[in-house]
């Protein structure tokens, strides 16, 4: 059958721009999912989506007139109620041929066949192809009842009575199989073939489209539109780099950015622009973030990333004479400017040290206290912390006795601190700069730069892909105040559900599990949240275990989604080793798993560990050497008492692959032992013997990893 391409286009007012990409997606594909479906597309059907502000489009390609008709089979009912006793049909029977456009004539041609446990009547036909009318009519229902509309409005059409609801008010639709309109409706709008181009540039109106392939160059030739969202992303994209180029500078980095602003305009023209120098005394990352946040603009840097006074505007129009264009955005930039300058030099004026008292004013939780109260549980978490570290490096020299020292009043200090700039103007205007603003108003006053960093760093990494703290003070305090938020809500019952966790406690564990595996810190995730729990005195109830838990989950999530296998993970995590630990244990893990023996020796681990498991009382990893009468279980002492030595002295070095392949050598002994021996003998010394052997074999086996979580 003859296939054409189908345009189809809902035109409307500007819709919500953070939301027109998936918008536009969504409806393309959906609209080409649903045709497929139908049997008017096929699968090798190319659907292109387009969106701009004020339309969403689809071009489908091949697409039929008419769907082929399709053999079916339909089921009637259970021959017992179909027929009577006589084999004649019953009225149940010929109302159900009734209702799928046959009578008693169809009797002869209807199947029996087994359906379940009981026999049923069928009746074949042949069901006639869709039409595109039709099949398009489902097609574009479908699609717009399931775009991911932000936020609905209802509004009235154009007859004063009826009301409909939709993202915005819908003004055209068209849809052209090729050359032909195609007669569908929605929104209170019926098919045709004009749509409409820019506001003010368009060089016609309405644009009257000459078929489906040629919608995106008459927009854009005769409507001044790119349609399509891709096209003009690129097209921004180019025009960015190439003016910022001119000056020798380079724009801001910021992918949701430029995808707002392909949502924002249809005919992109880069200008430049520029302010006055004075500003940059301001932080950047504050002139950075007023830019992007309230106008759109793209603020340019230089060789060393530092903040110029030249930015860059994405316009919707092309005067021949932009000067008033960019002399108006150099206007309304200027007032958001020097609202920052104000803020920073009246927040300068008080020092971080004086807002401490302020932060008892803050309601942190109701039941957990204030931001004063946890800058407290802060300073205690990290106190303990630095403990940990010390034990860590005992026995040290006075030089390293001094480090913890310092380390420790630094810490101190910034945790006290940390929060202050939530009390600011700055942070207040722009919370996306907690932290940042910190760092510059205690730099300011001449703290310490350790302290300066924690302050910006404790909150370190905020999400996935982040840089973690870049000093020693930065990492504890960021570790402390995650272990804060995560012991405190655990401890009250402020757990996370489904995909709502409004205090982010998933990306809290997360960031401790980084900084614990990526800086190798010699801390036991056990001890630090055990630790944690006296901040909070009376508050909360211990909540250590499934604290724990949770946070091993979260690593072990990472870790397969780095490519390990879930067994690896699980053989791991099951001994909950240190955290810096985990990534060579882990590649130990896998080089082990690649021998030969690896199979064999995790299917005779998991069986200790039954075993043991099954063994009444406590079995100790101890053997009486006169005690092995058979063969077989000498030869698995003997060899563990050659093997174990190489083993152990690997991992205590840290050679995680070579503790683990040297027990490869256990193999054949230990399926002699299971071939030869029986464990369970009836003499109760030699049965305690053999477990003593068993548990000396699973001991030695499982320091790396718990091995039985390999076998298949």
């Amino acid at each position: 059958m003859t296939t054409k391409n189908l345009l189809v286009e809902l035109f409307v007012e500007e819709l919500p721009p953070k939301a027109l990409k998936k918008l536009g997606e969504s409806f393309a594909r959906a609209l080409a999912e649903s045709l497929k479906a139908e049997g008017l597309a096929t699968e090798h059907s190319a659907v292109t989506p387009f969106a701009s502000p004020r339309r969403l489009a689809a071009h489908v390609s091949a697409v039929r007139v008419q769907a082929d008709d399709k053999a079916v089979s339909i089921k009637l009912m259970p021959v017992s109620v179909a027929l009577n006793a006589e084999g004649q049909a019953t009225p149940a029977l010929l109302k159900k041929l009734a209702s799928v456009g046959a009578d008693a004539s169809a009797l002869p041609q209807l199947k029996r066949q087994m359906d379940g446990k009981a026999e049923a009547l069928f009746f074949d036909s042949v069901a006639q192809g869709a039409t595109l009318a039709d099949g398009l009519q489902k097609a574009l229902d479908a699609a717009l009842a399931g775009l991911p509309i932000p936020k609905v409005m209802q509004y009235q059409l154009a007859d004063g009575w009826s009301s409909v609801s939709f993202v915005r008010p819908a003004h055209g639709l068209v849809a052209l199989h090729g050359a032909d309109v195609v007669p569908i409706s929605a929104l209170g709008l019926t098919a045709g073939r004009e749509t409409h181009g820019h506001r003010f540039e368009a060089q016609i109106d309405p644009v009257v489209l000459q078929d489906a392939d040629h919608y995106a160059r008459q927009l854009e030739e005769q409507g001044a539109v790119i349609a399509s969202f891709a096209h003009r992303h690129a097209e921004i994209s180019r025009q960015l780099q190439h003016a910022a180029a001119l000056e020798g500078l380079t724009p801001i980095d910021d992918a949701a950015l430029l995808d707002e602003v392909t949502a924002l305009v249809e005919r992109p023209n880069v200008l430049l622009c520029q302010f006055e120098p004075e500003f940059l005394a301001v932080p950047q990352e504050c002139l950075i973030l007023t830019m992007k946040a309230n106008q759109k603009y793209f603020p340019l840097l230089d060789a060393a990333g530092k903040l110029t006074h030249k930015f860059l505007i994405v316009s919707n129009i092309r005067p021949a004479d932009p000067s008033r264009v960019i002399e108006g955005n150099e206007r309304v930039v200027r007032p958001r400017l020097a609202d920052a300058k104000f803020f920073f030099d009246q927040d300068r004026k008080k020092t971080l040290a004086s807002r401490v008292p302020g932060l008892a004013k803050v309601v942190y939780h109701g039941k957990l206290g204030t931001q004063g109260d946890r800058a407290e549980r802060v300073q205690a978490i990290g106190h303990a912390i630095v403990n940990h570290l010390r034990l860590g490096t005992v026995p040290y020299s006075v030089d390293q006795k001094d480090h913890f020292d310092v380390l420790d009043s630094k810490v101190q200090e910034a945790a006290l601190l940390a929060k202050t700039d939530l009390l600011t103007d700055m942070v207040g205007e722009f919370p996306e700069l907690q932290g940042t603003m910190g760092r510059y108003y205690a730099r300011h006053e001449g703290l310490r730069d350790g302290v300066a960093i924690a302050i910006e760093e404790h909150y370190k990494p905020r999400f996935a892909g982040d840089t973690l703290p870049s000093n020693h003070s930065g990492t504890v305090l960021a570790l402390a105040d995650k272990l804060e938020t995560l012991v405190g809500l655990f401890g009250i019952g402020q757990l996370p559900t489904g995909d709502k966790d409004p205090f982010a406690l998933r990306r809290h564990a997360l960031g401790v599990v980084r900084i614990l595996v990526e800086k190798n810190m010699a801390l036991d995730l056990a001890e630090l949240v055990r630790s944690a729990v006296p901040a909070f005195g009376e508050l909360i109830s211990d909540p250590s275990e499934p604290l724990l838990v949770f946070i091993y989950e979260r690593l072990a999530s990472m870790l397969r989604e780095q490519g390990y296998s879930a067994q690896e993970v699980d053989a791991v995590l099951e001994l909950r080793p240190i955290l810096g630990d985990v990534p060579g244990r882990l590649a130990a893990v896998r080089s082990f798993a690649a021998l030969a023996e690896a199979p064999s020796l995790a299917a005779a681990n998991k069986r200790v560990g039954n075993i043991l498991k099954k063994a009444e009382g406590v079995v100790e990893a101890k053997v009486d050497a006169a005690l092995l009468k058979e063969p077989a279980e000498a030869a698995l002492y003997e060899a563990l008492v050659q093997v174990r030595p190489h083993a152990d002295a690997a991992f205590d070095r840290g050679d995680y692959t070579a503790s683990l392949k040297a027990l490869a050598a256990l193999k054949t002994p230990v399926d002699t032992f299971f071939d030869k021996v029986m464990v369970n003998a009836e003499d109760p010394s030699l049965r305690a013997n053999r477990l003593g052997l068993l548990a000396t074999l699973h001991a030695a086996m499982n320091r790396v990893a718990d091995l039985s979580k390999l076998a298949t």
